[in-house]
């Protein structure tokens, strides 16, 4: 491994650390409104509030430590793979005379396929890190299942082994692949237009654009991907076996959302998320931009 992917994944690491410290008390709202049985709530903040009456201030943070270890790592791992496409992608447009004499003002195509590569890149670890995290999201506070992520993950490993740790895997890959193509299409176009029109270098650009252009992205992920991250959750809050889930499948968990709850559904939780978002991801991509140029000064960082 080369000292700049190295570079890379420790920067994604510390955008992944403040995504978290962020967005958690506004996505567990989001994932009890998605798993609710329906007219459980009547909007945010009749769940927020239910939620501090009844669990405290505290439980907006339950079950942070399975997304602090490994949303950390996740966005390490897209962030990891990105730039390296992205070098990749420089050098093939190097050899063709496009992309600037540098080759790195990628095209759309380009950029989308960087983001599609490293949300495959981060599914595989933001699968089973999802499932656990909602898991002790949504369960009582009173009989628990589970008392913490190693807890969870140990009992449903001896219980259902590793098919049971990557519940809901494929709709995960799903929403990976075409939320963060477009994800890091947006940020990396608004990134690219600012260079380009104002002639200055990627670390010149203002921490406060940074903190913009990623919860400009963040919208954008949001809009393509959360009627899929609905059926997720519903899949990752399922039953683990034939007798006890109520879904084949996610086309079947989509049909039935469908046909029981209406489309109004698939835009449950979502103002939570709308805005948790830019606050989240601007945070990401603030605490990426900022650790990349401390680990890279005083070389250009592109």
């Amino acid at each position: 491994m080369s000292l700049k992917t190295v570079k890379d994944l420790t920067a994604g690491t510390a955008g992944g650390i403040a995504q978290v410290l962020v967005g958690q008390p506004f996505d567990i709202v989001k994932v009890r409104m998605q798993t609710a049985p329906k007219g459980t709530y009547n909007g945010m903040l009749h769940c927020a509030g239910g939620i501090l009456k009844n669990e405290g201030p505290f439980a907006f943070y339950k079950g942070t430590l399975t997304p602090l270890l490994g949303i950390g790592v996740c966005v390490s791992i897209q962030f990891g793979v990105l730039e390296y496409a992205k070098r990749y992608f420089a050098q093939k447009n190097v050899t063709s005379g496009v992309g600037g004499s540098d080759g790195k003002m990628l095209s759309a195509g380009q950029l989308f396929t960087a983001g599609v590569a490293a949300g495959l890149g981060n599914g595989f670890v933001s699968g089973p890190v999802e499932h656990i995290r909602i898991r002790l999201q949504t369960q009582p506070d009173k009989n628990r299942l589970y008392d913490g992520p190693f807890d969870a993950i140990r009992k449903i490993y001896r219980a259902h082994g590793l098919k049971g740790i990557f519940k809901g895997q494929n709709v995960t890959f799903l929403r990976e692949a075409t939320g963060y193509g477009v994800y890091f299409l947006a940020y990396e176009k608004l990134v690219q237009r600012e260079m380009t029109t104002k002639g200055i270098r990627r670390d010149q650009i203002s921490p406060l654009n940074a903190v913009l252009y990623g919860a400009a992205a963040g919208y954008a992920l949001w809009a393509v991907i959360y009627p899929i991250d609905m059926i997720k959750s519903r899949m990752q809050t399922d039953g683990f076996t034939a007798e006890t889930a109520k879904y084949r499948g996610a086309w079947h968990a989509f049909k039935t959302v469908l046909r029981t709850e209406g489309a109004v559904a698939f835009t449950r939780g979502l103002v939570p998320t709308l805005i948790r978002s830019p606050f989240a991801n601007g945070a990401t991509f603030l605490g990426f931009e900022m650790a990349n140029r401390l680990l890279n000064a005083p070389e250009e960082i592109s």
